[in-house]
């Protein structure tokens, strides 16, 4: 590539992630609880200015408590503590009582977005992100919430769940920091100056250039990037996804890039999916994919909740977001993009590693190819991994029954598998309609009268303009 050419490259990322390029870091890539972890706690434990927790899932167990434990310990020698959660990320993983002894420990708590009556619709924008920022010197974007699911139960024979993070130390951490700083201010007021960290405050600790993508609601950064990297990708292009949904246009993209020679491969859960209908979801996407080259493996184990990305084995992606509509355009998201040569074989060899503990799914069933020591393996309840889940789930749902109805395309095994209960669904809802309209009527009045008195809420509390002003002009 030459320099003009990658001098271009580097203009299209940057305009399509909405974050520069910082060199100078160095990053360690992190795999699984077994290692993220006891690096997260290490960090908390050497806190000597502040600590900065983001977490979707901050589950009430076992694990939960060490972190409890952790950061209340630290808060009681003075040092600043302040997590934040997201409130439908909490329902069923977390308690208040927890919230309680970290508060009562001198630990600063808020909760993400709870429901408010003014914004009925609130609830569909989740800070999905997860990451931790230690004194402003070291910073942990991952994929792993903080639950038992990600160390599994060994004693009873649970594997741990598959996933990714990395440790960044250097320049990129100021974007980490200021990704938090947001989310925080978000929830109340904004961080104290003390806690701010600035570009003049780290140096430079490697030779690893990356972008910091904070994705908020409607930016898309992450969207817009994975889609131009499936266009530019010359060689191969891995993905690891919990929860795949893809639209459009990016199936099309790595359909597109498939077809152009390209080597693209796409991981997901298997029977082992800790949500059965995301799973039947994401199978029902499978077919535009292998008809136009792209492979795709199921994985064996628990769950593979991993978010990550490789190209040319130079570029790669670390973080919180999931190939679903949700994630790209709805919630809070954080993922570091590498480029990197070094650090991009290394996600390679860990890619390939993981691929012995897949099933390759295949359009001939007679060619399906099975991994050594194939287990079925129960869901586990618990901890779901993505809040924008459902609404990935019913964009599927819309891409198929659309198809199914207006017969664009003919439909799979897996894709008829949603047609069923969407028939039902719609034919239930009609006999509700016609024998107890009122059933049907009465909710629809109230959500509309819902709607219509958080506008009229929204419209008061909006500042008018000044005698003489013109609101054209601001």
């Amino acid at each position: 590539m030459t320099l003009e050419t990658r001098f271009h490259a580097e203009r299209a990322f940057a305009r399509a992630a909405g974050a520069p390029l910082v060199p100078g870091n160095a990053v360690r890539l992190l795999r699984d609880a077994g290692e993220n972890y006891p690096a997260w706690l290490d960090a908390i434990r050497a806190a000597k200015r502040c600590v900065h927790f983001e977490m979707y899932i901050f589950a009430d167990d076992a694990v939960g408590a060490r972190f409890v434990a952790a950061f209340a310990a630290k808060a009681g020698e003075g040092v600043p503590v302040r997590v934040t959660y997201d409130w439908v990320g909490a329902l069923g993983n977390s308690s208040r009582r927890q919230w309680r002894e970290l508060a009562q420990a001198g630990v600063e708590v808020r909760c993400y977005n709870p429901p408010h009556l003014s914004e009925p619709l609130g609830w569909l924008s989740r800070d999905h992100r997860k990451c931790l920022v230690v004194d402003g010197q070291v910073a942990f974007v991952t994929g792993l919430c903080v639950g038992q699911s990600w160390e599994g139960q060994p004693s009873r024979g649970i594997p741990p769940w598959r996933d990714t993070g990395v440790c960044v130390r250097g320049p990129a951490v100021v974007d980490v920091a200021h990704a938090f700083a947001d989310s925080w201010a978000a929830s109340g007021p904004p961080l104290p100056a003390s806690e701010v960290v600035s570009a003049e405050d780290l140096a430079s600790e490697g030779t690893v250039a990356l972008r910091v993508v904070a994705a908020t609601s409607g930016t898309a950064g992450l969207f817009r990037l994975d889609t131009l990297v499936a266009a530019l990708a010359r060689k191969s292009l891995w993905l690891t996804d919990a929860y795949y949904a893809g639209t459009g246009a990016y199936v099309q993209a790595l359909r597109a890039a498939a077809q152009d020679g390209v080597d693209v491969r796409l991981l997901v859960p298997g029977r082992g999916s800790d949500i059965a209908f995301m799973q039947a979801v994401s199978r029902a996407g499978y077919r535009p994919l292998l008809e136009a080259g792209v492979r795709v493996f199921e994985w064996n184990g628990p769950m593979v909740h991993a978010k990550t990305a490789v190209a040319d084995g130079h570029w790669a992606r670390v973080g919180s977001t999931n190939l679903n509509l949700a994630s790209w355009i709805s919630n809070r998201e954080l993922d570091v993009v590498i480029e990197d040569d070094a650090f991009g074989h290394e996600m390679e060899a860990q890619y390939l590693k993981d691929l012995e503990n897949t099933t390759e799914v295949v359009l001939n069933r007679r060619l399906r190819v099975r991994a050594a020591g194939d287990v079925r393996v129960k869901r586990t309840r618990g901890a779901g991994g993505s809040g924008g889940r459902a609404a990935a789930g019913a964009l599927r749902i819309g891409n198929v029954l659309g198809s199914a109805i207006t017969a664009r395309r003919l439909l799979g095994p897996a894709e008829r598998r949603l047609t069923v209960p969407g028939g039902l669904v719609l034919m239930l809802l009609a006999v509700l309609s016609a024998v107890w309209p009122k059933l049907l009527a009465w909710p629809l009045a109230a959500i509309c009268l819902w709607l219509g008195l958080a506008l009229l809420y929204r419209a008061a509390k909006e500042p008018r303009p000044e005698p003489g002003s013109n609101p054209r002009e601001s």
